[in-house]
């Protein structure tokens, strides 16, 4: 199999990753930005009551297994797939797969309650953004959630961090309009969507509470959506 892109950044990923404005944001955790993640998911759970500690969760697009890692304790299953074999090497102890295709999921149908695209969609080309979401709808369970988390592009400073990052070369970015419409278009139905990422680390860990006033205005560095898969009548 041909190595893909990513291959070629593994061994030097977190150093490729680095910028100026991104490492003062982040108080130069190498961790920050997984834990909002990890948080920001937890949350979207705990509001609408839902015990995830039965439930199975796969990251599409996982890279090194951050997230996953941060979040194995929430979930009774946990997955990975992502399309460099080099940077799941660096997985251990979860189950992983090799996307051998960018627009096919590697498992079989409704396996999912939970799937997560980080940063994923806007390294696909626009006209495969529909067929990868539609693949997300086959692998989850009916009344499953897909989560979108990409960054924002009405945030200068994320503009200028991801025009400048060699991994984000080929980078489209998404708007929120755009990203609930492939949600929609593929049967999903949107059901929360927030910005995140207002406050830098040494601020966050005083203030955090003034993000979950601040979920609305859309000027966080990332945002995420959620959307649900309908439940079989």
């Amino acid at each position: 199999m041909a190595r893909h892109q990513f291959d070629h950044y593994a061994t030097s990923y977190e150093d490729l990753l680095k910028d100026p404005l991104r490492d003062v944001f982040s108080g130069g955790r190498s961790d920050f930005f997984h834990l909002r993640k990890a948080i920001l998911i937890r949350d979207y759970f705990r509001q609408r009551g839902v015990d995830t500690r039965r439930q199975c969760y796969l990251d599409l697009g996982c890279g090194k297994g951050n997230l996953l890692s941060l979040l194995r304790e929430d979930f009774a299953r946990v997955c990975g797939c992502d399309l460099s074999t080099d940077m799941l090497s660096s997985v251990e102890g979860i189950e992983t797969r090799v996307q051998e295709d960018p627009l096919k999921i590697p498992f079989g149908s409704a396996e999912f309650d939970l799937v997560t695209a980080v940063c994923v969609l806007h390294h696909v080309p626009p006209p495969g953004r529909l067929a990868l979401t539609q693949e997300v709808s086959r692998v989850l369970k009916p009344g499953g959630v897909f989560a979108i988390i990409e960054h924002n592009p009405y945030n200068p400073v994320a503009r200028k961090i991801v025009s400048r990052t060699l991994v984000d070369a080929d980078a489209i970015l998404l708007k929120p309009s755009e990203t609930r419409h492939w949600l929609v278009s593929a049967g999903l139905v949107p059901e929360a969507s927030s910005y995140f990422l207002f406050l830098p680390a040494a601020i966050f860990r005083r203030a955090g509470q003034l993000e979950r006033w601040l979920t609305k205005v859309p000027l966080g560095g990332q945002y995420a959506v959620f959307g649900a898969k309908k439940r079989d009548v």
